[in-house]
C-alpha cells in the first residue's frame, strides 16, 4: 500500500499548492478525510454525478480530480448547487475523500502542459517567457499551419477544433496552455511563436489574434483528459501495485 504521506510529499514537490492561481483556483482536499494508506484510486478530469455509481461500487481510498470538485468556498457552492451537494453527501456517507489538483498541476513539473507538449513530440520544452504555466517547444519537422492543426487535433484526441490561421504559413515553434489560456496568448505572440494551442477563447481574444496576424488553434477543454494517464503513471511510479480506475471519457459537443 502507498502511504498517503508519501503521495502528498510527491505532490508538494512537483505540484505545490503555491502554484495554484490565486484569482480563481481551489486545490487540495475537497471533501472527506484522507486515509493513512492508499491502495485503490479513482481518477477523473471532472467528478460528476455520472461517476457516482462506479465510485461507490469500486470503493476507492481516494478520488483524484484535475478540475476542482468544489469550485469555490464549500459553504457557498453547496448552498446553491443542489446536484453538487447531493454528490458530496453521498461521498461523505461512503467515507470517500476527494482531492483536486488544478493549476498547480498545469504549471508543475511533469504536469498537464508538459504532458501535452510531450504528446506533440515537441523538442526543447520550456516555460513560456513571463508565463510559467505555459509551455513552448519546437517541432521535429516544420509543417504547414493546416497540416499541423489536423495533426495536433488527432494527437491530442480532440473531436473538433477551431483554427484561426492568420499568421505564418509554416509552423515550427509551438506554444500551448491546456484548458482556457486566453490570458496567456500575448506571451506567445510577443515571444514570436508560430502558433498557440489552448481553448475557450472568447470572441474579442480571437479578434486580438487576427489583428496580430497570428495562428491560434482552439482545442476543447477535454484534451486535458491527458491528466488520467499522466497521473496514473505518476502513481504507479510510487507503487506499481495500486489499483487505478479512470473515469470514462467525458461527452463532448456534437460536431454538426
Amino acid at each position: 500500500m502507498l502511504k498517503t504521506s508519501t503521495l502528498l510529499a510527491k505532490f508538494a514537490r512537483l505540484f505545490p499548492k503555491r502554484l495554484a492561481k490565486k484569482y480563481h483556483d481551489y486545490v487540495g482536499l475537497m471533501t472527506g478525510k484522507l486515509p493513512k494508506t492508499i491502495q485503490k484510486v479513482y481518477l477523473a478530469l471532472d467528478l460528476e454525478p455520472m461517476h457516482l455509481q462506479d465510485i461507490l461500487k469500486f470503493k476507492p481510498d481516494v478520488v483524484l480530480t484535475h478540475h476542482p470538485f468544489i469550485y469555490g468556498t464549500r459553504a457557498r457552492v453547496l448552498k446553491y448547487d443542489v446536484m453538487k451537494r447531493n454528490l458530496v453527501e453521498a461521498l461523505d456517507r461512503a467515507r470517500i475523500p476527494v482531492y483536486s489538483l488544478h493549476t498547480n498541476f498545469d504549471e508543475g513539473q511533469g504536469g498537464m502542459n508538459d504532458a501535452l507538449a510531450l504528446a506533440l513530440k515537441l523538442k526543447d520544452i520550456h516555460s513560456l517567457p513571463n508565463c510559467e504555466i505555459g509551455r513552448g517547444g519546437t517541432l521535429a519537422k516544420p509543417m504547414s499551419i493546416h497540416q499541423f492543426a489536423k495533426w495536433a487535433k488527432q494527437v491530442l484526441k480532440a473531436e473538433y477544433g477551431l483554427l484561426v490561421a492568420k499568421g505564418k504559413n509554416m509552423v515550427n515553434k509551438v506554444a500551448l496552455v491546456g484548458g482556457g489560456g486566453s490570458r496567456d496568448v500575448m506571451h506567445a505572440i510577443q515571444a514570436d511563436y508560430d502558433v498557440f494551442i489552448s481553448g475557450d477563447f472568447p470572441h474579442h481574444i480571437r479578434r486580438l489574434v487576427v489583428n496580430h496576424h497570428f495562428n491560434y488553434l482552439d482545442l476543447p477543454h477535454e484534451i486535458e483528459e491527458i491528466f488520467l494517464p499522466t497521473m496514473s503513471e505518476l502513481l504507479r511510479s510510487l507503487d506499481p501495485q495500486l489499483t487505478i480506475v479512470c473515469a470514462p471519457n467525458q461527452e463532448q459537443a456534437e460536431v454538426i
